[in-house]
């Protein structure tokens, strides 16, 4: 599938089929996708949580506003991101590369994280939504439907999941077989309005 029609076709599905599974083979094929998403200084901040057990998911689903594609969806990813994942041996995000790019690059991922609590959480977020966009279009090119989801208790699946002090939640994203298509897009804004030239 071209990139533009995974993105024209893509639409948050509500509605999965339960008893759809995606393979392992399938599911180590997204999460290589994924990886590949861009982030900032290479730091490779995202962790993917993959809920496979049934009553985690229930549990998850109870703090989820009882959505269904908690529980009903194929594969349930939480993206979470590790805010320190710049100062854990960052050099092994650059061991492949020249000498003088690491001497130049590993004082500068210091500098520009070290004391900025802010800057990690707006990278952690970054950094999953740009893996999430990258995962569903993989699903969306191997022919299934996938739903972004913040609308939960995110205190509540961190603790659910143990998810690290140094780590934060960004979004869910489910991907399966749907049940039934997805509501006509209700309502585009105009080019005009969102494309803004050179300021506002």
């Amino acid at each position: 599938m071209q990139v533009s029609l995974a993105i024209e076709a893509r639409r948050a599905i509500k509605s999965f089929d339960p008893e759809h599974r995606l393979s392992q083979e399938e599911t180590d094929r997204l999460m290589q996708l994924a990886m590949l998403s861009p982030t900032a200084f290479n730091i490779q901040n995202w962790r993917f949580v993959l809920v496979s057990d049934p009553a985690l998911r229930e549990q998850i689903r109870a703090v989820s506003w009882n959505q269904a594609q908690v529980t009903d969806a194929s594969l349930l990813v939480i993206l979470t991101a590790d805010l320190k994942a710049w100062e854990k041996d960052p050099q092994r995000y650059w061991h492949l590369a020249a000498q003088p790019v690491q001497d130049f690059i590993l004082p500068a991922i210091d500098g520009y994280y070290r004391g900025r609590e802010q800057v990690q959480r707006d990278e952690a977020m970054r950094s999953c939504g740009i893996a999430a966009q990258t995962l569903m279009l993989a699903a969306q090119e191997m022919g299934y439907d996938t739903c972004p989801m913040d609308g939960f208790d995110f205190d509540a699946v961190g603790k659910l999941i143990h998810l690290p002090e140094d780590h934060v939640i960004a979004l869910f994203v489910a991907i399966g077989k749907p049940l039934a298509p997805a509501y006509p897009r209700s309502g585009p804004l105009e080019m005009s309005e969102v494309v803004v030239q050179n300021h506002f």
